[in-house]
């Protein structure tokens, strides 16, 4: 474990203590789980992120199509038999008989 220095407001520090007190935890495993818990909430897309890119969706959904299905299907057999291939390739190099 890492020693560090911070210097948390006054009620901050009251909240890290209440919090320890009533779960019978140490400060320090507190804070480790507020921090481990605000990591994974930043992780998600916020209000202005989310409409963003719904906007973005919307304006490709508006768009003409510009090729074909058959054209679609085609790249899309294309890219399956790249990454096919590519994976065997990479097996026999990791298999280690």
């Amino acid at each position: 474990m890492v020693k560090v220095t911070y210097s948390p407001d006054d009620a901050t520090v009251r909240r890290i203590r209440r919090a320890a007190e009533r779960l019978g935890k140490p400060q320090s495993h507190v804070v480790r789980e507020a921090v481990a818990e605000y990591d994974a909430r930043t992780d998600r897309l916020s209000a202005a992120e989310r409409l963003r890119m719904l906007e973005v969706l919307d304006r490709l959904r508006d768009e003409p199509v510009t090729r074909s299905r058959e054209s679609v299907a085609a790249e899309i057999r294309e890219t399956r038999r790249s990454r096919r291939e590519s994976s065997l390739r990479r097996s026999v190099h990791d298999d280690p008989s």
